[in-house]
């Protein structure tokens, strides 16, 4: 599944373009640009089953760092510095990951 089958494609280019340059990502500006924060709970699984590359039901930080090339190919990688923090905001219980309740929270917020 494709994030553009979620999302439409002229508000991931808009997000995307906003936040071009390093160290400007954030997220909860980014999530609602994109139009994810308005998503049923039902898009916003299906939006963390496409950022979670490797199938496990997390997100780590490896998939994080490359977070907006799930929402466009095109898509910039973040900065350590902006995963971690986006790392920091979503990971509640502290496990290092997040999982698609954490991401649904995040999102939502």
């Amino acid at each position: 599944m494709a994030m553009s089958s979620i999302l439409k494609a002229d508000d991931i280019k808009k997000a995307l373009d906003a936040f071009k340059a390093a160290d400007t990502f954030d997220h909860k500006k980014f999530f609602e640009m994109v139009g994810l924060k308005a998503k049923s709970a039902d898009d916003v699984k299906k939006a963390f089953l496409v950022l979670d590359a490797d199938n496990s039901g997390f997100i780590e930080e490896e998939e994080l760092k490359f977070v907006l090339k799930g929402f466009a190919a095109d898509g910039r990688d973040l900065t350590d510095k902006e995963t971690k923090a986006f790392l920091q905001a979503a990971d509640k219980d502290g496990d290092g990951k997040i999982g698609v309740d954490e991401f649904a929270a995040l999102v939502h917020e």
